[in-house]
């Protein structure tokens, strides 16, 4: 008996052993980034892998796209906003054991906005004249004027705290401050993670995190299917959700992200230099056969640079309504009655090639002719981002509050104007939400009603995980895969 009882008592064991929640997980991701310095590269895929996880700013953005402290655990403004000062935390290190102090902060601002700095954000930067050491544990910020949006600027991954000792390898070997360390890169593959045991804060549910790069719609969802993946937050075939939805061993995530899906159009080259062209082609787009044919039906019709779910928006979409008989009469007012030829740069994800197959046919249909052409994201950022080499591209800017891009006159999309100028400018000094909500209408409607883009929809967040698993985010209030939260159910 005595045996038995034994026996019995090993089985249950090992069932409670086998029935231990995992520590690991392994996370799909349509694009492998290009490298993984937040600081020097405008590849949302950067951020995906390392916001968070493994680097950290001054503050961060929260689930719900809130502001949170991070490196700071507080700070403060002076009265006439000039200047801020930041107190940080205590004991906190890099992963290869340096200090973090004020003077990493110094160096990671200053480096950010040196003349020289590969920082895709430097915007995010402007107006700032000084960053000083107080002490160890405070750092103050000065300006050159108020600035209201310094705070959720600074919780940009681009706005990430580096450290001098590491800050060059970061590309291939990050260092960061976060909750995880990088562990392994197989090119082509996977970005391994590990838990940071040393870390400052709330420890890391997980042990390790395996970010699997799978752009094929197809070849993702046989991963899902097969347990291949435990979960793939931005899930790049739509059509397939349903299925997934009906599935028990699934959860489907459907949120909002900063998204704004454009079609970009090369304002300083023609002939797309001429408003009477720009709005022919937005006149020629049909949003909800995109979204429907592209999405499968996921995601909101946009007039403007402006995601629907913010407080300032304003729908604007009734200005460039489809309306393909007044595109063709536009483009014969502006010197083309039988079209013209152009080009269509297409990135890898899905919605930018599924989107341009259905655009390209809709331009068609007024006489554009637009001969696609499809590139790596390497290869759009140095043609299109940085070289300008295109005629039309379809992209999603997933950058949060990024209506200011139309301010920057070295854009890729070269639009050039003083007044949108003014409306950025003006926007950091008023310090009352009310009356920033009216300048970012206003911007939205003059971007709007000079068809800078062709203004397409709202980036959905349309995730698959396993059923098991708590803490992914339902939205993307910036680009992201936290996984600071993320664990298995127990």
């Amino acid at each position: 008996m005595g045996r038995s009882l034994w026996g019995l008592g090993l089985v249950l064991a090992a069932g409670m052993a086998a029935a231990a929640p995992r520590t690991d997980i392994v996370v799909g991701m349509q694009l492998e980034p290009p490298h993984l310095d937040p600081t020097a590269g405008a590849a949302a895929a950067i951020d995906e892998v390392t916001y968070a996880n493994v680097f950290e700013g001054l503050t961060r953005f929260g689930p719900e796209g809130q502001v949170l402290p991070g490196l700071a655990e507080s700070w403060s403004v002076a009265p006439d906003g000039l200047s801020w000062e930041f107190t940080l935390r205590e004991g906190v290190t890099f992963h290869d054991g340096t200090p973090f102090t004020a003077e990493d902060v110094v160096f990671s601002f200053e480096r950010a906005m040196a003349d020289e700095s590969t920082n895709a954000q430097k915007a995010l930067f402007a107006g700032i004249n000084s960053v000083n050491v107080i002490e160890d544990t405070a750092v103050e910020i000065g300006l050159d004027a108020p600035k209201a949006t310094l705070l959720s600027n600074l919780a940009w991954g681009d706005a990430a705290i580096v450290s001098p000792a590491s800050a060059d390898g970061n590309k291939t070997h990050p260092v960061g401050t976060g909750p995880f360390k990088f562990s392994n890169w197989i090119q082509g593959d996977r970005i391994e993670l590990v838990k940071n045991p040393d870390y400052w804060g709330e420890p890391a549910k997980l042990d390790k995190v395996t970010f699997k790069f799978i752009s094929d719609p197809t070849a993702a969802y046989a991963a899902m299917m097969a347990g291949d993946l435990d979960a793939y937050p931005v899930f790049p075939a739509p059509e397939n959700l349903a299925q997934f939805a009906a599935d028990p061993r699934f959860s489907v995530i459907v949120g909002t992200t900063e998204g704004e899906t454009i079609l970009a159009m090369n304002n300083a080259r023609p002939p797309f230099n001429d408003i009477r062209v720009r709005e022919a082609v937005a006149h020629a787009i049909d949003r909800k056969a995109i979204i429907d044919g592209a999405m499968f039906g996921y995601g909101t019709p946009i007039g403007s640079h402006f995601p629907p779910h913010n407080a300032a928006y304003e729908d604007l979409t009734a200005l460039s309504a489809y309306d393909p008989a007044k595109s063709k009469a536009l483009l014969a007012e502006a010197g083309y009655p039988d079209g013209f030829e152009t080009t269509l740069t297409l990135p890898p994800p899905s919605y930018a090639r599924r989107g341009g197959e259905i655009v390209a046919a809709q331009l068609r249909a007024v006489g554009i002719v637009s001969r696609i052409v499809n590139v790596e994201w390497a290869q759009w950022l140095e043609q299109v981002f940085k070289n300008k080499d295109f005629g039309l591209s379809i992209v999603s800017h997933t950058e949060p509050m990024d209506i200011e891009i139309y301010a920057r006159d070295d854009y890729y999309f070269g639009y050039h104007d003083p007044v949108m100028k003014s409306l950025i400018w003006g926007l950091d000094r008023l310090p009352e939400q009310a009356d920033r909500d009216e300048v970012l209408r206003a911007a939205q409607e003059r971007i709007a009603s000079r068809y800078v883009n062709g203004f397409l929809f709202q980036l959905p967040k349309t995730g698959v995980a396993d059923a098991r698993i708590e803490g992914l985010w339902v939205n993307a209030p910036t680009q992201a895969d936290d996984m600071t939260a993320v664990h298995w159910q127990e």
